[in-house]
């Protein structure tokens, strides 16, 4: 078998999942960076491959994904020894899949729509986009109310994107003090995968990208 090869920005959220996930599995990948800061996504041999042109973008042998959470679900599928990471129960990996969607579809996605568009292009903070953001926090700690874990029983995939998302969140200094559940699982999360190279694959990362959505803010002026 070929290695897989992963084209990827290393600070780019949905990239440090499957970064994070390839160490649990110990899968090694064919690593290609596309800066998409200079548009190398662009070019007429990245899009043909991917259409989107988004990262991060993953060819098996053929097989190209892009959609980390659908990355991070073959990925466990192909490579895993075990089905611990994305169980075959038919009900908790209906959990699992409700969580990623979750987390795909609203709250890496307010997170992006709050801090992004100035962090990229320096417009200034939306409010009501703020007070999206403190709400889709709140309904993940209603859902880990009880739980230690964001599906099942252990960590799986759920919680790995899950954890990208809050562990941003928290480089961003968004306040998460007030969301207990949250922070007992975030602390639950990083000592789980500390031994997968978690502070250089993700913390150093989250950092990086607060930085630089620091930087914008300081010049144009926001709070």
């Amino acid at each position: 078998m070929s290695t897989p090869v992963l084209y990827y920005l290393p600070p780019s959220p949905p990239c440090r999942s499957i970064l994070l996930l390839a160490k649990m599995l110990d899968l090694k990948f064919e690593l290609k960076i596309v800066n998409i800061l200079e548009g190398e996504q662009l070019k007429p041999e990245f899009v043909a491959m991917n259409p989107q042109h988004c990262v991060p973008t993953m060819n098996d042998e053929g097989l190209v994904l892009w959609e980390s959470r659908a990355i991070l679900s073959y990925l466990v599928a192909a490579y895993a020894k075990t089905d611990e990471l994305y169980p075959t129960d038919i009900r908790v990996r209906a959990l699992v899949d409700q969580r990623l969607h979750f987390d795909l579809g609203t709250l890496y996605q307010r997170l992006t729509d709050f801090y992004f568009p100035t962090m990229f292009i320096g417009a200034p903070l939306d409010e009501g986009k703020r007070a999206k953001l403190a709400e889709a926090v709140g309904w993940l700690n209603s859902i880990l109310e009880g739980r230690e874990y964001a599906a099942a029983d252990h960590f799986t995939i759920a919680d790995l994107t899950l954890l990208v998302t809050v562990s941003q969140l928290e480089a961003f200094d968004f306040e998460l003090k007030t969301y207990k559940h949250v922070k007992q699982w975030l602390e639950r999360c990083k000592q789980h995968m500390a031994p997968y190279d978690y502070e250089e694959l993700n913390a150093s990362k989250a950092a990086m990208l607060a930085d630089m959505f620091k930087a914008k803010m300081n010049q144009t002026g926001g709070t």
